[in-house]
């Protein structure tokens, strides 16, 4: 079952634009590790989704994983060798928007060599510049 919205009021967004800095959500709320994201970008449902099975792995059923961000915007794709025009296209996937600064997500209850590692693996599978932060640096 992909990550997505129960409900939406529209189907189709339009696609915005997504500057600025985060405010909320850019300190750790839940755990003592987590990844933040150095530059804005979307995130789509499968990459979320592939890290959070990544995480699962690592701790190997140990400590907690938070997930902080969720795809709430839809994103349409149109058909190969299509023509212009005929309408948008058909909804092809779900994305989160992020902002610079906002924690992606959060482990606890692990050391931090196995946070870190997990991390490390985490930010391969996303396409937007990341750091490792904790309790101790983000204070």
């Amino acid at each position: 079952m992909p990550l997505m919205p129960r409900r939406v009021k529209y189907r189709k967004f339009q696609r915005g634009k997504n500057r600025g800095i985060a405010v909320k959500g850019s300190t750790l709320s839940f755990g003592e590790f987590g990844l933040k994201t150095l530059v804005n970008g979307t995130i789509k449902n499968t990459q979320i989704e592939a890290v959070r099975v990544l995480l699962a792995r690592q701790l190997r059923g140990t400590g907690k994983v938070w997930i902080r961000i969720f795809p709430h915007k839809s994103m349409t794709k149109k058909p190969a060798e299509t023509r212009q025009g005929k309408g948008k296209g058909d909804l092809a996937y779900w994305v989160a928007q992020v902002k610079r600064g906002a924690v992606l997500f959060e482990l606890g209850g692990i050391p931090e060599e196995v946070a870190r590692t997990a991390m490390r693996l985490a930010a391969f599978k996303l396409p937007v510049r990341t750091k490792f932060i904790s309790r101790s640096t983000s204070v």
